[in-house]
């Protein structure tokens, strides 16, 4: 009987420790860096041991809990594993913290593009998994916190929990003060802390804080008298990040296609000069730095956005259209109406139901950036006589995950035909699956392909006056750009007019396609740069 009593007290023992670690596990793990798997580390969570203690004292206090309140209480874990999940898996990916308040809003969109570059027989494992595993994470949690409750049922075992728990909280407040103690037993950052941001932040939208927040308008201004007479593009390059100018593989990979542009600029009688600028988003939500840009404003979540669309701003584009010009956006991307567009003011705005692309698809949004610099050729530029141009086009052949990359057609008359591409060069793009623990390749592909756009547009356009910024709106992925990348990305201005390219050499351009350091400012900082080039 002593053998059996000393067998069945160890294997409580364990058991007990088991659950334990399986309820921190739960709330430390971390990512392995740039997949979308974990790994346990030797973290300590506050929570686990607030939860335990919890258990421990109100068992002594109010009874045992009933099976209806740790039920609960394991639904409320399975959303704090959810919520460390989405925010260590956000930083390895997105090199940025999740913004719940945002980013839910998308899921259906981003869920719409992995649906359709996942092999059709993916799709549905996808879905069965997305509600299994909620399910599979509930079961061992509420295993793990009913055996803790039990524990709690015996005096030993209160004693024992009270103990551990209260080590741990007493750790967490003087790793707060002193992170230097005990430093082989880091207790974690505590996932509430996710949702209580979320939650301030929908208080401090509702109670109006958000606007009043807002910084004042911006001073824009130019009279474009550097620029008069030429068709300004300002093209947003999508995930053209300084990293591609940074690490070894990107640039021999892209080295050819480089000189291959810069070809085009010099044999079209353009120079270029160029700079780094700090975008206001990383890895994605491109639309803050076009606001950021066009606006003079410093944008970087959506709750600005939303605020300051909502007043009444002066921006880019209304400039030029008080200068005589007519301007124009190119949007590939907008699927549906887009009411924002009236914030900016532009004359015409191409969507892509106007923009009406009969060719293959590519990608999430089937059109290409040569189609879609083709179509504005056509419906814009060739046209004769008209007033100067001022064209704002956010690419998308370069999105995530980059493939597959649309083949570059010489001749862009063909851009318009309903056969763009030989049946060759479509076989060959499409079969290009991505390598999504490795989407490196696919996104050299995506650049040497918008490379070989934007030369070809300006071989095309030789005889017209052009002034063209050319800019990233944010680094691609971390699982691309990699771990502790910057948020700087390329800028440049391609044109024939030695003016515009002297003033901007003044406010830190160098002469030639590399960007150098160091950056020429923040994103917003860049805007009455511009303007100041192109005019006094």
């Amino acid at each position: 009987m002593g053998k059996e009593s000393n067998a069945a007290g160890i294997f409580h023992w364990a058991t007990l420790a088991a659950a334990l670690a399986l309820l921190n596990a739960s709330l430390t793990f971390e990512n392995v860096w740039p997949t979308l798997a974990i790994k346990l580390n030797r973290q300590l969570s506050a929570e686990a041991a607030l939860c335990v203690l919890g258990l421990v004292l109100a068992r002594r206090w109010l009874g045992p809990p009933s099976n209806r309140t740790l039920r609960a209480l394991a639904v409320v874990w399975v959303l704090l594993v959810a919520g460390r999940y989405a925010e260590v898996t956000s930083r390895s990916l997105y090199g940025r913290d999740i913004n719940l308040y945002w980013d839910v809003r998308l899921m259906p969109d981003v869920g719409a593009m992995f649906a359709f570059v996942l092999h059709p027989w993916l799709v549905a494992p996808v879905l069965a998994a997305g509600v299994a595993i909620p399910l599979l994470v509930y079961a061992p949690l509420r295993w793990s916190l009913g055996f803790v409750n039990r524990a709690a049922a015996e005096a030993r075992g209160r004693r024992v929990l009270a103990v551990m728990a209260g080590a741990v909280l007493l750790l967490s407040v003087v790793q707060r003060i002193d992170g230097r103690v005990l430093p082989i037993a880091t207790v974690a950052d505590p996932v509430a802390r996710v949702y209580a941001r979320e939650a301030g932040e929908l208080v401090y939208e509702l109670s109006g804080a958000g606007v009043r927040a807002l910084p004042p308008p911006a001073s824009i201004a130019s009279d474009l008298s550097r620029v008069h007479g030429a068709d300004v593009f300002v093209i947003f390059m999508e995930s053209y990040g300084a990293v591609s100018w940074q690490r070894p593989e990107f640039i021999d990979a892209l080295a050819p296609s480089r000189q291959d542009l810069d070809a085009a600029i010099r044999d079209t009688g353009r120079h270029v000069v160029s700079g780094l600028v700090e975008s206001t988003t990383f890895g994605g939500e491109s639309w803050l730095a076009h606001l950021t840009l066009l606006s003079g404003t410093e944008v970087r979540d959506q709750d600005t956005t939303v605020r300051l669309m909502a007043q009444q701003r002066d921006t880019m584009v209304k400039v030029f259209g008080r200068g005589g010009y007519r301007t124009v956006a190119i949007m590939p991307g907008i699927q549906r109406n887009w009411p924002e567009g009236a914030f900016y003011g532009f004359d015409k705005i191409y969507g892509a139901f106007e923009l009406d692309y009969q060719g293959p698809p590519f990608g999430w949004w089937d059109i290409t950036d040569q189609f879609a610099l083709a179509k504005i050729d056509a419906l814009e530029v060739a046209q004769q006589p008209r007033a100067p141009l001022f064209v704002v086009f956010p690419t998308i052949s370069t999105h995530a995950p980059f493939t597959p990359a649309p083949p570059y057609q010489p001749d862009w008359t063909r851009m318009l035909t309903a056969k763009p591409h030989d049946d060759e060069e479509l076989d060959v793009a499409w079969n290009d699956q991505p390598d999504w623990l490795n989407l490196s390749p696919s996104y050299v592909k995506a650049m040497i392909y918008a490379n070989a756009t934007i030369g070809g547009y300006l071989r095309l356009r030789g005889d017209r006056d052009l002034v063209v910024v050319l800019i990233g709106d944010h680094q691609p992925p971390a699982l691309v750009s990699g771990e502790g990348a910057s948020w700087d990305v390329p800028v440049h201005v391609i044109t024939g007019r030695r003016a515009v390219l002297d003033r901007l050499q003044q406010h830190g351009f160098r002469e030639g396609l590399p960007p150098h350091q160091p950056r020429l400012g923040k994103l917003s900082a860049l805007t009455p740069i511009l303007l100041d080039a192109f005019g006094d």
